[in-house]
């Protein structure tokens, strides 16, 4: 908390009984400069004061009523300003904002912003907790067109209203438009040149408050604001530049006490020191159904065309990233609106949609021209027209903005217009109105900016691109003098390698238009209006080359080189692109490793939807080609990296990434490389400080019990990995009882995989100890180790207090009867296991008979998976008597367990009883056609049972007949599978005839089952009359080729593998 200053009820006196209104105004400013917000005490205590609250009252009244006028009627506070009711709070910066294009930043992120913390703008300015204090230095920050202003008004335009910010007695809005038309400034004229109602009347505030200034759009700023560089002043009166001015307000030289909300695109918003920013926001961009109230306020009263413009931009996935956007989404919705306009003035012709960035400006200039479009390849009468008097405006203002952004400069005054030539009679124009905003300033002048950035730079792109026909030296050179530099190539090549060179990316996007230009369809689309016919059509090639010939071997692919392809695909050359997309698609990767195939491949990452589904880069990659990618895969969410023989070097690269703080990685897959325990620390190292990744697959590598305990240390202070594979990786008991400890003081684990790690009696103990404590672990996965029976009564104990755990896999782990039965005695007092996978053990009858007594307790266990032990037709018997009597078990696994026909009997009893029973298996169990048909006849009254698996359960012609009637009468039923029994023609003949009449099954298996010509000739019949069947196996019958191309014609809808 910073130590307020008390003030002397002489200093407020001698404030309340200034009388000229300078020595108001000089009464105000003293009182911010040493109290800030606080102003003057209320003046219920001071009988003397002449006018007391009602004359400060209606100071502030005035105050606000100026604010509305000016902010109240503003058109983008519409529907969509329930989107700027919050923020997200973000803890500083990242590389990618701070150095990359705000189009690359939407690219890069998919439009997807951080899963950050929401604060509500009423909010905004308290503190986060009882015990932290209000922020004095407030940033926030959001890409071009993302609507800072629009939310500085929308807060003004509450706050004047009372709804918002009733903390603050005073709030006092500046743009650096306004700010740029002053040279100097002083501290009380800035504050009287938007409260004016201070030099009126003596000077009274009625509440301690504090006061907010508000400084809106600091890229917009005309000279940078250097920290290191100013000069400190605390003198209010003082006239120095304005930067130094804002500069020792942020420094709290000047105000010390007062609120600053900075707001700013993200790149520009570095220039203030992260050690003086108490919090900093982010404006998130527009959802889905955002996008299309967006549209909505295009096309009010047009429906159907909203719905093709909103269908046109979901299917570009480049185009719908923009639109989160908002005076993007408008500039679109403009676009393809008239786009769709003159399709209908088209009558022999649909005119193509645009498939690039430049082809989508294109119609927009178009619709700023009034144009109509082409008309059988003539230019319309009214383009023809007004061709030469609007090529000659967007000329002049094309070199404004080419200059402007050569020179960082995105705010114009008239100085600025007259400099460059612009006719200020026509700024009034509706082309104009189209490119350029008109905004009157504190100062009473006027500012213009174009209507979007991306504006800007297609219109400095068109300009270059006409100017640099006729140039002769280099246009990005301020004085105009240079070596000379002929023809249109030798000028692209020149801007190619600026924007290049340019560390900011401020020519990305510029060089993406220039490049555009080149397209003969945006040429056909501007010819006329913007470009001459045909003008540098012949270069495209040459520039294609001089694009790919900036594709060095760097050591990683970097934002400049995907530009590079970005302008490739302006232009229409995609060749390369389209080669690495095959050999993605074909599983070639692997053989292309040159520079610009690397480029293509981060392209494609970034553009397609693998960036926000599943990167696969399995089998293809090595360390030198991943090293390259590296910039690029931090903003996939989901990555495979399967399969390539990374060593523990390349781990270290891993590592840098997940540590990174742009790092949107969520899901990781290294499974059989061969990373061992120093990779793992590498890991691990990363672990400590990444917010994003929730899922790590180590499966098959070596990192032993050294790794592990790596990993484990990291987990103790990691809060966001919920799942963790560490299957086959030789961690030993070691590697788990490090494991455990982590465990204890970790609740964010979900998912822990530990299978084929040689963990052994000891290994399980300490595990169970920290399922004693830990309530966050979903999935323990222990199968394939050698835990015993003493493993097994350690869980067992952990089971009974645990209440955590839903799924725990114990498959081959060497439990005999003893340790099923603790295991069970630990179910009838458990409520939260859902799954017990207690496959390939040692569990005989007598161990059944306690899994029975505990399915009668039990009310929550939901998996049962009891394949390959010993059960035979005793034990499976006190089974199914169980189930008859279970209320909550859902899957049965019974495969493999040397069932025979009397077991069978007794779980088709169970069947008729049974109402939760949804999936049954039998596989390899010889139960035979008695079996078969007990089961069958349980089919005819369950109504929960919808996957039956009988593989190799020796059933002939009688079973698969009971079956088949069966089918005929059930309607719940979904997958049969009897796959390697020998029901012959007779049984599919049955079965037949039943799925003439069952309209339920999905999935029929009849794979080798001697079904022969005959067999296939009733199946045959049958799938023609079906419509509900899907799917069906008939591989390993001797149908022959007629048999084949007879069931192949029965059905258009049900898939055949035969």
């Amino acid at each position: 908390m910073r130590k307020q200053e008390v003030r002397t009820d002489g200093e407020t006196c001698r404030a309340y009984n200034a009388v000229s209104p300078a020595e108001q105004v000089k009464a105000l400013v003293d009182l911010l400069a040493r109290n800030g917000g606080q102003l003057l005490q209320a003046p219920s205590k001071m009988p003397d004061s002449p006018l007391g609250s009602q004359s400060n009252d209606s100071r502030i009244r005035r105050h606000c009523e100026a604010l509305l006028s000016r902010v109240g009627n503003d058109p983008e506070l519409g529907s969509l300003s329930h989107r700027l009711a919050s923020l997200l709070l973000v803890e500083g910066l990242t590389d990618l904002q701070l150095r990359e294009h705000d189009f690359t930043q939407v690219e890069a992120t998919r439009g997807v912003w951080h899963s950050a913390r929401a604060i509500t703008l009423d909010r905004l300015f308290l503190p986060l907790s009882r015990v932290s204090i209000p922020p004095r230095i407030s940033v926030t920050i959001g890409v071009a067109g993302i609507g800072k202003t629009t939310l500085v008004r929308h807060f003004v335009r509450c706050w004047a209203r009372g709804q918002v910010g009733k903390n603050f007695s005073l709030v006092l809005p500046f743009t650096f438009r306004d700010l740029n038309t002053y040279e100097k400034l002083s501290a009380d004229k800035l504050i009287h040149s938007v409260f004016p109602n201070a030099g009126e009347g003596n000077l009274e505030v009625t509440a301690p408050n504090r006061v907010l200034l508000v400084l809106d759009g600091l890229d917009e700023c005309k000279t940078p604001l250097e920290f290191s560089n100013t000069m400190a002043c605390t003198d209010p009166k003082k006239e120095i530049q304005v930067d130094h001015l804002i500069t020792n307000i942020i420094r709290g030289n000047l105000f010390p006490e007062i609120s600053v909300w900075i707001t700013s695109r993200p790149s520009a918003a570095g220039q203030v020191p992260g050690g003086l920013v108490d919090r900093m926001t982010e404006i998130r961009g527009l959802t889905e159904e955002e996008i299309k109230a967006c549209l909505e306020q295009v096309f009010p009263e047009d429906p159907n065309l909203l719905g093709q413009v909103l269908t046109q931009i979901k299917a570009n996935k480049a185009l719908y990233l923009m639109c989160t956007v908002p005076a993007f989404c408008r500039l679109v919705g403009l676009a393809l609106g008239h786009l769709y306009h003159s399709n209908l003035a088209v009558q022999d012709a649909e005119l193509p949609l645009p498939l690039t960035l430049c082809e989508l400006y294109s119609w927009y200039f178009r619709m700023a021209f009034g144009g109509e479009g082409r008309d059988k390849g003539k230019v319309s009468p009214r383009i023809e027209q007004m061709a030469q008097g609007a090529r000659k405006m967007v000329g002049t203002l094309g070199r404004l903005a080419f200059h402007g952004l050569v020179k960082k400069k995105y705010v114009f005054y008239e100085q600025d217009m007259k400099a460059f030539g612009v006719d200020l009679t026509l700024l009034q124009s509706a082309l104009c109105g189209c490119l350029l905003q008109r905004e009157e300033t504190l100062a009473s002048s006027a500012a213009y900016c174009f209507t979007h950035l991306s504006l800007q730079e297609f219109v400095a792109a068109t300009y270059y691109f006409s100017a640099s026909k006729r140039a002769i030296f280099d246009l990005f050179t301020e004085s105009g003098m240079s070596w000379p530099r002929l023809g249109f190539l030798t000028h692209f090549r020149c801007a190619a390698q600026r924007a290049t060179q340019a560390q900011d990316g401020r020519l990305d996007v510029f060089l993406r238009f220039l490049s555009g230009l080149l397209s003969p369809r945006v040429n056909t689309l501007l010819a006329g209006s913007l470009l001459a016919q045909g003008e540098h059509q012949n270069y495209r090639a040459q520039a294609a080359e001089v694009l790919q010939g900036l594709l060095r071997p760097d050591t990683a692919v970097c934002a400049r080189g995907i530009n590079v392809l970005y302008c490739l695909h302006e232009m229409q050359h995609t060749e390369l692109a389209r080669s690495v997309e095959e050999a993605m698609q074909s599983g070639t990767l692997a053989g292309l490793t040159s520079p610009s195939h690397r480029t293509a491949l981060a392209y494609l990452l970034q553009l397609s939807d693998i960036r926000s589904q599943e990167a696969n880069l399995s089998l293809c990659l090595s360390q030198s080609v991943l090293q390259s990618l590296l910039p690029q895969l931090l903003y996939c969410q989901s990555l495979r990296l399967d399969n390539n023989q990374f060593q523990d070097p390349v781990m270290e690269l891993l590592g840098s990434v997940l540590s990174g703080k742009d790092c949107r990685i969520q899901n990781i897959s290294l499974t059989e490389n061969q990373i061992g325990n120093k990779g793992a620390k590498a890991l691990a190292r990363s672990l400590l400080v990444n917010r994003s990744l929730t899922t790590l697959d180590l499966r098959s590598n070596t990192i032993g019990p050294q790794g592990a305990k790596a990993l484990a240390d990291a987990l103790k202070i990691n809060r966001t990995l919920t799942s963790l594979s560490l299957q086959s990786n030789v961690i030993k008991d070691d590697g788990v009882m490090c494991m455990a400890e982590a465990l204890v003081s970790n609740q964010t684990i979900a998912i822990l995989q530990l299978q084929k790690n040689l963990i052994g009696p000891k290994g399980a103990q300490q595990m169970a100890d920290a399922l004693k404590q830990n309530k966050s672990l979903k999935e323990l996965m222990f199968s394939s180790n050698t835990i015993g029976d003493r493993g097994a009564m350690a869980l067992a104990e952990a089971l009974k207090v645990n209440q955590g755990l839903e799924n725990l896999d114990l498959q081959s782990n060497a439990i005999s009867n003893t340790g099923v039965a603790v295991l069970m005695r630990a179910l009838h007092v458990n409520q939260t296991l859902s799954s017990l996978n207690l496959r390939e053990n040692s569990i005989s009858p007598e161990g059944a008979r306690a899994l029975a007594q505990a399915l009668r307790m039990n009310s929550t266990l939901r998996h049962l998976d009891l394949t390959a032990n010993l059960l035979h037709d005793q034990g499976a018997r006190a089974i199914a008597v169980a189930v008859g009597e279970n209320h909550s078990l859902t899957h049965l696994h019974l495969q493999w367990n040397f069932i025979q026909a009397g077991a069978a009997r007794a779980l088709g009893q169970a069947l008729q009883l049974n109402r939760t029973l949804t999936t049954l298996d039998l596989q390899e169990n010889a139960i035979g056609d008695d079996g078969a048909s007990a089961v069958a006849g349980a089919l005819k009254v369950n109504t929960t049972l919808t996957a039956l698996y009988l593989q190799v359960a020796s059933i002939g012609t009688q079973g698969a007949q009971a079956l088949g009637e069966a089918l005929g009468v059930n309607r719940t039923l979904e997958i049969l599978d009897l796959r390697g029994n020998d029901i012959g023609v007779p049984g599919a003949k049955a079965l037949a005839n039943a799925l003439k009449l069952n309209s339920s099954l999905r999935r029929l298996n009849l794979q080798e089952n001697s079904l022969g010509m005959d067999g296939a000739i009733y199946i045959a019949a049958a799938l023609s009359e079906n419509r509900g069947l899907r799917h069906i196996n008939l591989q390993g019958n001797p149908i022959g080729e007629s048999g084949a191309r007879m069931i192949s014609e029965a059905t258009k809808t049900c898939m055949v593998e035969m």
